[in-house]
């Protein structure tokens, strides 16, 4: 039988548990997938950047190679955060792609142009109809819905597709958003016309964004400066905001939601997203 969501917070006492957990996870997925067919989703946030330290230290346990890792350029990334993936790049030998979905880019004049549905190509067309989108443009915001869906779901399934990635890890949380409140460990998706079944692995399902920052800080993980700055989630530059002046850590992380600070309207529409293939 399955051990629930409740069974699982029930048994995990301390933060040595949950770190025990999320590792038990990553060495169930090393056991499931060759290394070949498997990914690491970092956005260059705290939790996909725990992950990955994580999956490090289960990979030099087994004399293994590190998975190869994909970030999604939405085509708004803060400087800070392309600074930081570099930098962890580098110092931990990581190989990185960066997905971005040119075809849509291509055919804007820069964030917030118009985009003629008619001039992408037909795996676009497809993905903006499947989103419900029904006019003959929209505007390039990537957290928009439609733009959301192109430049990061899409631009995803291409990746996993060309590369054929039969399994990721992701960071996700369910204390994050009540969209991903009811996540798996090992969630199984169908693949369809364009988007490819493969699994996502989330080692961090159990554990809430303080304990994130405290073991980030216990162990001496390395994270974006954005955090430091006021930032408590991360997402495209120009529509996510700075939700206090002391770190991440030292905000009262109860009292608000975690992505208050991210553009409202699309934490609005996240079941509709995840349900189109989001993370």
């Amino acid at each position: 039988m399955t051990e629930s969501k409740e069974d699982i917070l029930a048994n995990l006492k301390t933060l040595d548990d949950k770190i025990t957990k999320a590792k038990e996870v990553i060495r169930e997925g090393l056991d499931r997938f060759d290394i070949d067919d498997l990914a690491v989703a970092w956005t260059g946030g705290k939790d996909s950047t725990l992950i990955l330290w994580f999956l490090r230290e289960v990979c030099r346990e087994r004399g293994r190679a590190m998975p190869v890792c994909f970030c999604i350029d939405e085509g708004d990334m803060f400087d800070e955060i392309r600074a930081f993936l570099d930098t962890c790049t580098e110092e931990w030998g990581l190989e990185l792609h960066m997905v971005h979905n040119d075809d849509v880019s291509s055919h804007a004049e820069g964030l917030g142009a118009p985009v003629n549905i008619a001039d992408l190509d037909e795996e676009n067309q497809y993905e903006a109809a499947r989103v419900g989108w029904e006019e003959p443009t929209f505007f390039y915001e990537p957290e928009s819905l439609v733009g959301n869906h192109l430049m990061k779901t899409v631009a995803m399934n291409r990746f996993l597709r060309e590369h054929g990635i039969k399994a990721f890890f992701e960071g996700i949380r369910w204390d994050e958003q009540g969209a991903r409140a009811e996540e798996t460990y090992f969630s199984e998706r169908e693949g369809d016309k364009y988007a490819p079944e493969h699994v996502r692995i989330s080692p961090l399902l159990h554990i809430k964004e303080k304990e994130v920052w405290d073991i980030t800080r216990n162990l001496g993980v390395p994270y974006c400066k954005l955090y430091e700055q006021g930032f408590r989630s991360l997402g495209a530059r120009v529509t996510t905001r700075k939700t206090g002046d002391v770190p991440a850590w030292e905000q009262d992380l109860e009292s608000a939601p975690e992505r208050v600070g991210r553009r409202q309207d699309k934490e609005d529409q996240m079941e509709k997203l995840r349900q189109l293939g989001y993370m």
